[in-house]
Order: structure tokens, then sequence, then C-alpha cells
């Protein structure tokens, strides 16, 4: 029987409890959270599982060795430790990827991956007189160097590209989206299907896929055409068939309506291209529609989620834009729950709605707030005792 082992998912600032509670409901054992990374236990079969189903990790990583290193002789050293034909045969393929936390290493991310690669290289010719070949781009074994402090962590990347690359997106808009975060701020936003979505100021589709996706239960990457743990040495296909059709199995059907706007027609194009992609089209609906001149022409409870543009990313005139946002949840959109992603947090003040949560995420380089905003049918004290006299 496979044993348990240790393994490492990363993420995005802001998404770590978020992505140790999805792991937790696959059934990892150990989880912990660290910074842009949760830490778990599972084995084999699970760690398959990870890469096709989790919605907000970036990669998955198994640990195969930990040490102290204070300087490149050290970490040269400690790679040279490692029994690396048990990973790669001499006559395959591997490549390195380093990150660095230390102030014992005053070079760059850069040279910690030469230098690690050079290492494992010549361990090689020094047993066999011959090396592996490196492969940046679909190499059989991926090697992950992390060192924090004085501590080194080398670890096998499972993933390969990184997680968000879903293999749905084809056409995209100025400043999309990344799947992960897109998938992260629909949790954490708490929908699950189980009420209307809309995504106002929808682009190319992302929000509104992964929207489906999680209401749906579809696995996140179930359209990925490869993973790096395919290469490896151990790997067992039936093993892999088995967990993707167990996950397959467990698809669910909303019917509940997700939709988009987008007052760009070329954005209702890419987006529709995409969501054909993902096998979603009879699930989302794209509208060319400006969401300011729009109002809710559903019935029920509705989640409202947009990453409307930010000072950074297009030419428009803050204040306007975010008061007429604010302007149009208040006056069209009763009876919903609306969330936005914005690194302006000036321009929230324009808005002109109460926020009754705000989130710190990062979206790539940039520090961002996640707001919501509570909209109710009349004033919020009737709306109140209006959900109590139902409940009677």
């Amino acid at each position: 029987m496979d044993k348990n082992f240790k393994m490492v998912a990363t993420t995005i600032a802001g998404l770590e409890s978020v992505l140790a509670e999805e792991l937790r409901k696959l059934g990892a054992q150990d989880v912990k959270e660290g910074i842009r990374s949760v830490y778990f236990s599972g084995d084999t079969g699970f760690l398959y599982k990870a890469n096709i189903a989790l919605r907000t990790a970036i990669r998955i990583l198994k640990p195969i060795k930990k040490s102290k290193v204070f300087d490149e002789e050290d970490l040269y050293e400690a790679i040279q430790r490692v029994k690396w034909e048990r990973f790669v045969d001499v006559d395959g393929t591997f490549a390195v990827d380093a990150v660095v936390h230390s102030n014992n290493f005053t070079t760059n991310s850069h040279y910690i991956t030469l230098k690690s690669k050079d290492a494992i290289a010549d361990y090689f010719v020094h047993k066999y007189k011959k090396r592996p070949n490196v492969d940046l781009k679909y190499p059989d074994v991926k090697v992950h160097i992390h060192i924090h402090k004085e501590w080194l962590t080398i670890s096998l990347d499972s993933s390969g590209e990184s997680l968000h690359k879903r293999g749905y997106r084809s056409a995209t808009n100025i400043a999309p989206i990344n799947e992960v975060l897109a998938a992260g701020l629909v949790l954490l936003s708490g929908y699950r299907g189980e009420e209307n979505f809309i995504d106002p100021m929808c682009g190319s589709g992302t929000i509104l896929i992964e929207a489906a996706m999680i209401a749906n239960n579809i696995p996140a990457n179930i359209n990925r055409k490869h993973f790096a743990f395919e290469n490896w040495k151990d790997y067992d296909e039936d093993l892999y068939f088995t967990i993707q059709d167990s996950l397959l199995k467990k698809i669910s059907s909303s019917h509940f309506k997700i939709m988009g706007f987008d007052k760009a027609p070329s954005a209702i194009v890419k987006a529709k291209q995409n969501i054909i992609n993902a096998n979603l089209e009879e699930f989302i609906g794209v509208h060319h529609v400006n969401f300011f001149n729009s109002k809710k022409e559903v019935f029920g409870k509705t989640t409202i989620l947009f990453n409307p543009p930010y000072g950074e990313r297009l030419n428009i005139d803050t204040e306007e834009f975010y008061r007429k946002i604010g302007d149009t949840l208040k006056n069209n959109y009763p009876d919903s729950t609306a969330w936005l992603i914005t690194s302006d947090i000036q321009a929230l003040k324009h808005v002109g709605l109460r926020t009754s949560k705000r989130i710190p995420i990062k979206n790539a380089d940039l520090d961002c707030r996640f707001v919501k905003y509570e909209l109710y049918e009349g004033s919020k004290k009737a709306s109140k005792q209006r959900a109590f006299n139902e409940e009677e």
C-alpha cells in the first residue's frame, strides 16, 4: 500500500486559507498554512488528485530533501547527497528553478538555479561519466530549489507548467485575470452554485468559467493536457485514470444562471470561445451589454463578482468610473451581493456604498482589496423584516 508523504501546494498571497480548505475537503492530511503555500500529506493518488482538482494551487511540490545551508558550497554538497538516479535517468532530461529568501545568499535566484543544475549534472558525471540533458520546456523531472533563511528544501515539481494554465483560455483581453486568482475570488465570495452569478465586466470570461466549474463541481484542471508527474519513473497510469474517473463522477449540475456582460464586442467573442474551449457553453451566457446601462433581470439572490479596470491597467477617470459602479449597483441590482477586486484603494471611496468585508490579496505584484457590498431590496431594515416574515 502506498504510504503518505509530505507535499507543498503553492498559491497567491491571500489565498492560503482558501487552498487549505480545498485540501481538507479533498481529503488531505496534516494541513498547515504557510506564506503563499500550504503544507499537507497524502499518497501518490492524492498527489494526482491535487493537481487535477485544486482550484487555488499554482503547483504541487514533493520535497525529497531538507537540510541547512549557509553558502553556495553547502548548497552544492547538499544537492550532491541526493541519489538522483532514483528520479531521472542518465539519458533523461531535467530542469531546475529556484526561489531564495536568505541573507546568506547574496546572489540572485537565477545564479542559484545554475549552481543547482551544475550540482545535479556533476553528480551523474562523477558516478556514470555521463549526464542528463537540460530541457527547460518538457523535462522528465523538474527540480524546485527553495532556500528560506538557512533551510534548503529540494523538491520535485509534480505540476510542470503553473496550474493556472487550465487549458481552456485561447483568447485574452488587456490584463486578463489569472485563473487561480479568479477561482480564489469566487470561493472567497462564498458562491457555490446555489444562486445566480453575474460578472458585469467579464472580459475574456475567466471568472465566469471558474464560477461555472465551481458551481458544477468540475475539476479545475480537467482540460490540462499534461502534468509533470506523468514523466516520473514511478508514474502509475492506471492509478491516474482511476483518480480522474472518480473526480468526473462527482460532477453535478447547477440550475441557477451564470451570466457575463461586456461593452466590448471583441471581449464577448473571446469569452464565448474560451467558454466553448472549457465545454461550459450550456452553463454560461455572455451578452454585449454596458453594465452602467444594465439592471438585474434574474429573480432571487445573486452574486455579482467582477474585476473592474484599475488605474494601473487602463487610462480611465477612476473617480467617475467607480462612482458609476456604485450608482448602478445601488439602483439596479437589489437582493444581490457584489464583490470587486481593485488595487486602486482610493477609488473605492467613490463607490458610495459601505463595504461589509475587505480582504487583502495580491494580483501579480499589485496589493489589492477584494471588497463586498450587500445590496437590498428597499432599505436594509425592510429587507431583514421580509426575510424574517418568510421564515415564520
